[in-house]
């Protein structure tokens, strides 16, 4: 197991690159099953999240070939219809396999999900909407069993906005006869991202960034290129990252339509942003300003910025107040961050974070994948040293962040523990 020791200093500057978006590669890999054949994606970082996509990929019967760069998935030969638990339990994102396997073999039998410990998050709204289209669905054993011999165009309803279950309906509805309408989809770029590759397929789905989607069944989709969006969160984690810095620094490689509603909060906390047409350059603040907010779904404030965005607020002059409407028990980083004498108070799903002067280095412990990100930022701007251990989380998610950060001015060591 490795940790990282990370040495306090504020005083970054220079340029960042931001690689591609995981939470839209995750769900394209799962839709590359639906056109057999060889697809090809383009800005693929190399991610544990990835890599454990496309070990369950290979399970269930295409080739993959995944380097530096790109990733190219050849689904012709695709027909093991199961997602077995010992891979599917360890990422919740094995669930987008379900959709293109029910579409395209008529039959799916996948395990529930699993991934960060971050509260319950069920999958009832992907399994409505199998059932909407006329999927069979039972429960065995830990297993969601689907079969349909015809998935048809049906209206489905979600109850609640969820990118997992908006793009998994998506892809099964694409080979579904006739019409299938979704209502309060969700508006993710993400989703947005699965559109258009499926469209490129040659599936026919209009209402793109709407919470509204109508999709016309096709009889069959044919493998395709993709260059992938730039990763939202990651250029989020950097602009904090220069929010809390001494220096500006440039976030490159970047797609600023994606994060308005972090660039007005950094702006409300005293920051200096200019904005480009793919980058974003940030000027910390002398004094950070207190902050309140509510995640909400896009293009609300991003759940998973909201561990990163309190550790900018643990040293606002005044105190903030950061709501979770998403995943109310993420705040497993709060604990952490105290021990490095934040002073945050938590209350079901908000936390009262009264800043400090400073942080002060100590031993903490990664959760998941956001709160590994915000104990990173934390201990480059504690006093002293800091260690973060379990940081096989932030792998998830991250390419490689402490060479990123490094390049900036940070010093963060990776080792053995």
């Amino acid at each position: 197991m490795e940790q990282f020791v990370i040495e306090g200093n504020r005083n970054l500057s220079g340029t960042v690159n931001i690689s591609g978006a995981k939470n839209a590669i995750l769900p394209v890999m799962a839709a590359c099953l639906l056109a057999p054949g060889k697809s090809v994606l383009r800005n693929v970082p190399i991610l544990n999240d990835l890599k454990a996509m496309a070990h369950l990929l290979r399970v269930i019967g295409a080739r993959i070939d995944y380097g530096k760069g790109s990733m190219s998935i050849d689904s012709k030969d695709v027909c093991y219809s199961e997602a077995p638990y010992e891979l599917v339990s360890k990422m919740r994102a094995s669930i987008y396999v379900l959709g293109p396997l029910l579409a395209r073999l008529g039959e799916a039998r996948v395990s529930f999900p699993g991934g960060c410990a971050i509260g319950t998050r069920p999958v009832d709204l992907h399994l409505k909407a199998m059932e909407a289209l006329g999927a069979e669905i039972t429960i065995e054993h830990g297993y969601i069993n689907a079969k349909a011999k015809q998935l048809v165009g049906a209206d489905i309803y979600f109850e609640k906005s969820s990118v997992g279950a908006t793009i998994n309906a998506m892809m099964a509805a694409v080979l579904a006869k006739g019409q299938t309408r979704m209502f309060n989809a969700a508006m993710e770029p993400e989703v947005d991202s699965t559109i258009d590759l499926l469209n490129k397929m040659g599936a026919k789905i209009s209402g793109k960034a709407s919470t509204t989607l109508t999709i016309d069944g096709v009889e069959e989709l044919f493998p395709v290129e993709m260059t992938m969006i730039p990763d939202r969160i990651e250029a989020g984690t950097f602009l904090i990252a220069g929010a809390l810095s001494t220096s500006p620094i440039t976030v490159a490689n970047c797609e600023p339509g994606h994060l308005g509603l972090l660039i007005d909060k950094l702006r409300e906390a005293g920051c200096i942003l200019d904005v480009g047409e793919s980058s974003i350059t940030i000027t910390p603040p002398t004094k950070i300003k207190p902050v309140n907010l509510i995640t909400l779904p896009y293009p609300g404030f991003p759940t998973d910025l909201q561990a990163q965005f309190s550790v900018l607020m643990t040293l606002a002059e005044g105190i903030s107040y950061i709501e979770d409407t998403i995943f109310p028990d993420r705040f497993m980083h709060v604990a952490e961050l105290n021990r490095l004498q934040a002073n945050i108070r938590m209350d079901r799903n908000v936390s009262t974070i009264k800043g400090v002067e400073e942080l002060s280095g100590a031993e903490v412990m990664a959760t998941d994948l956001r709160a590994s990100a915000a104990l990173v930022l934390a201990g480059m701007v504690a006093k002293g040293t800091t260690t973060v251990s379990r940081i096989y989380h932030i792998d998830r998610g991250y390419d490689h962040i402490e060479n990123k950060l490094n390049a900036l001015g940070a010093n963060i060591t990776r080792m053995d523990l």
